[in-house]
């Protein structure tokens, strides 16, 4: 294996367990990550302001040590760090942005205008198809879309960006070698050809509990913005949220039904000052990015069912979940003929079955 000196010394101190901000103190004192690792422990302890227990480097596991620089020949693998020359600027501006981490794919798109889309993992199907929607406007439009490689908006975010120019980025909580979840495989091998996938884990590293609180930083940090678009009061998109707040990005929510659990998320950080978003334009406004969009974030299908009684049914269901007597009582249909209304519908992808019994109208 031919082995860069530089890359094993990054790979070295990636894998002692030295935390950021630690590293980072002895980095700006010694200069190089090999002048780090030269370095005696008194002098490392020297150079942090932090206890001298967190200061400590221990020497790395030589077998993983090996697997990461092979790992790191794979096409389209690559370390960045803090001295290359596209190190994300957007990354250098949060408090404690990693010195190293690990990159799958198209590695320019880490310096591109980005907004991080995140929410649920249980969403909606409106929810996912929102998702989908904004940001393949926003790809569109130039943006570069990051998320988490979750189920739910994740995935339908990345899965709406992939195919336009700004494409999507990855940030993961496991080892690049990895796909957490399995069901993603193949979006995450779309994303390692058209798109890029991130993590500050070397190969190798499982999906730990942990790991995917610390990746949220990152997620936020290489953005300009966050848009959080279905999310209950636990999800762990209001941590992203508040870690954006944080690092002075914008924060946006897209509002929903007040029935609905998922849309309880989002309207509280609309009372705490996330901006509220109705379109994708209304993002590109508030950066300041080229319009470039039609007046429309999502597109919109038409209302025009196949006949009256599915027009009715489709009137009647409105904007939030509801059940078939509920719809026929609106209605004035039959509960038969609102179902098979219902069904109708939902093959002509204009509502969507929920658990639950409940319709949901699509756009």
């Amino acid at each position: 294996m031919n082995v860069d000196p530089r890359v094993e010394a990054w790979v070295s101190l990636q894998l002692s367990g030295i935390a950021p901000r630690p590293l980072a103190q002895m980095l700006r004192a010694f200069g190089s990550p090999e002048a780090v690792l030269a370095a005696t422990p008194a002098q490392r302890r020297a150079a942090v302001a932090t206890p001298a227990g967190k200061a400590a480097i221990t020497a790395p596991d030589r077998e993983r040590l090996a697997r990461t620089l092979a790992w790191l020949e794979e096409p389209g693998a690559s370390l960045v760090a803090w001295d290359d020359a596209d190190y994300p600027r957007a990354l250098l501006e949060i408090g404690d942005a990693p010195p190293v981490f690990y990159c799958l794919g198209r590695r320019e798109l880490l310096a591109r205008p980005a907004l991080a889309i995140v929410g649920s993992r249980n969403a909606t199907p409106q929810g996912c198809a929102d998702a989908k929607a904004f940001a393949a406007a926003l790809a569109a439009g130039g943006l570069t879309i990051v998320s988490g490689l979750a189920l739910g908006i994740d995935a339908a975010a990345h899965r709406g960006a992939l195919t336009h120019s700004g494409s999507s980025v990855a940030v993961v909580g496991t080892g690049l070698d990895r796909v957490y979840p399995a069901r993603n495989r193949d979006l995450a091998h779309a994303l390692a050809t058209r798109g890029a996938l991130v993590s500050e884990f070397a190969p190798g590293t499982p999906p730990l509990p942990a790991n995917f609180p610390r990746r949220n930083r990152l997620i936020s940090g290489l953005a300009r913005g966050v848009l959080v678009v279905e999310a209950t009061l636990s999800s762990g998109s209001l941590i992203t949220a508040r870690l954006a707040g944080e690092q002075g990005r914008e924060v946006f929510a897209l509002p929903g039904s007040i029935h609905s659990p998922f849309s309880k998320g989002c309207h509280r950080l609309i009372r705490d000052g996330a901006k509220l978003v109705e379109t994708a334009q209304d993002i590109l406004d508030e950066l300041k990015f080229p319009a470039v969009l039609p007046a429309g974030a999502t597109p919109v299908k038409s209302p025009g069912a196949r006949d009256p009684a599915a027009a009715a049914v489709l009137a009647a269901l409105g904007h939030s979940p509801a059940d078939v007597d509920t719809v026929a009582a609106r209605s004035g249909e039959t509960a038969a003929a609102a179902l098979a209304a219902l069904t109708a519908l939902e093959l002509d992808g204009q509502v969507a079955s929920l658990p639950g019994g409940l319709w949901q109208r699509m756009g």
